[in-house]
């Protein structure tokens, strides 16, 4: 049977036009039991998010209420997305935007906001609610210092929750045809699950309301035993939180999810490959506990949760195996031995490297590119010698040559062979005398490469491995 066309819109005059009526699509390739899992998609808010629809409802309210006036300054303490929301929306009617972000965000979401001209402080993120400065405490501290400047706000922004019971709520409710066994949401400011609740009792539903809650976040223990939850740290960013904010009203959720960060990202991830769909890292942990709910049941019901934001986000961290590893969020095999400190391996096309008959311009860019201040040189996959950056400034430091023939110049030229090698079955203090000599530890199996160990993979396992 075939598939009805699109639907199309003539063009609109604003981009704040386009917030909401967001499209719906149907999970077919995941295990959802006897449910349909029907994936709300806000990633296709024109800011990315679903947080577009409280931004556009909080500057409006803010304007009614004469607590924004022309020239004015928006504030928020922000995981991201209501900052690039509350960006996208003051911009366009001519306010400017001063953002506190906690420091573990994603680096694209930072330059997102940055590039579109927001004042962007970053602060700690391993404080608590109360600490000066924990994010939302420096946001109010700072709009009470700015003339004309306004705390949005979200925690306790009655215009937050009302975003989604005037829209976001009639939206499902119509797409569904008024069939919702169970609506799976998590909180980060608690508008969204407030307001979709309160609009779905408004219409007489008996939907389950689903809390999907990080595991660390405290909310999950409150909803089902009425107590706090183990506190603790997790990756997963714009949901959670260690307090029950003013805007989220729990007594209107059934049943809360403790979702780990390894099974969110796998979920996300597992979304991306048999779906299609790139979302971000929150939507891991709601589509990891609607998947719980669906494989629960013992009848045929239909579960809805959202894809909040694009998984283009986070293509640094959820996306990017490398930094999993780092985070200890990968399955993977210890041996006992320094390779449990290797995350990136040559055999796996993690290791930049460069070939000693490449130019130093080459061996740069690619120390550039990947962030790394050395790389190994191997010649038909043996290792011949180690370039650093201070290997490439001693060969520019000189007037001899002009600048393009010092770059022109091979790494066999600049590249240190005597190496500072240990063998991959060494215990952890064989790496502790190179590191005082400030060197980076390359490790062999007999004459085999298998490795850089820095001081930094080794604080890192560690900390994994307590």
């Amino acid at each position: 049977m075939p598939t009805a066309a699109p639907t199309v819109s003539a063009p609109s005059g604003s981009l704040l036009d386009l917030i909401g009526a967001t499209p719906m699509v149907e999970a077919t390739r995941l295990d959802t039991g006897r449910c349909r899992l029907l994936l709300k998609l806000e990633s296709q808010n024109p800011g990315g998010s679903i947080k577009d629809r409280i931004a556009l409802s909080m500057i409006a309210a803010a304007e009614r209420e004469g607590f924004l006036k022309p020239g004015g300054t928006i504030v928020e303490a922000t995981a991201g997305n209501t900052g690039l929301a509350l960006t996208l929306v003051g911009q366009a009617k001519g306010y400017k935007v001063l953002l506190v972000i906690p420091d573990k965000m994603s680096k694209e979401k930072i330059q997102h906001l940055r590039a579109m001209g927001a004042d962007v402080r970053l602060t700690r993120s391993d404080v608590p609610h109360g600490h000066p400065e924990y994010y939302t405490d420096m946001a109010e501290r700072l709009a009470q210092q700015i003339p004309g400047g306004f705390y949005v706000n979200q925690f306790a922004n009655d215009a937050n929750s009302a975003a989604h019971f005037e829209t976001t709520g009639p939206e499902i409710w119509a797409q569904t045809g008024g069939e919702v066994g169970a609506l799976v949401a998590g909180i980060g400011s608690g508008g969204t699950i407030t307001g979709i609740a309160r609009y779905l009792k408004s219409v007489g539903s008996d939907a389950e309301i689903i809390l999907a809650d990080p595991v660390g976040s405290t909310l999950a223990g409150i909803v089902n035993d009425g107590v706090p939850g183990p506190e603790g740290s997790y990756t997963v960013e714009g949901i959670g939180q260690n307090f029950v904010p003013d805007t989220a009203d729990v007594t209107l959720i059934d049943k809360a999810y403790s979702i780990p960060d390894a099974e969110a990202i796998a979920t996300v991830r597992e979304l991306l490959l048999k779906e299609g769909i790139l979302a971000g890292s929150s939507s891991g942990t709601l589509i990891a506990a609607a998947l719980r709910w669906c494989r629960e049941q013992t009848e045929p019901k239909t579960c809805v949760t959202f894809v909040c934001d694009t998984g283009a986000k986070y293509l640094s961290k959820v996306y990017n195996d490398a930094w999993l590893a780092d985070q200890g969020l990968t399955e993977r095999t210890l041996h006992g031995d320094l390779s449990d400190l290797i995350t990136r391996r040559p055999e796996e096309g993690g290791v930049v490297t460069v070939g000693p008959d490449d130019t130093l311009d080459t061996a740069f860019k690619r120390m550039r590119g990947a962030d790394v201040s050395q790389l190994p040189v191997l010649q038909e996959g043996r290792l011949v010698g180690i370039l650093d950056e201070s290997d490439i400034v001693h060969v520019l430091d000189t007037d001899e040559i002009t600048r393009k023939e010092r770059f022109a110049k091979p790494v066999r030229s600049a590249m240190t062979r005597d190496l500072d090698t240990v063998q991959v079955k060494e215990p952890l203090d064989a790496l502790i005398p190179l590191f005082d000599r400030d060197r980076v530890a390359i490790v062999l199996d007999g004459e085999r490469f298998v490795g850089l160990i820095t001081r930094t993979d080794l604080i890192n396992h560690l900390s994994l491995n307590r």
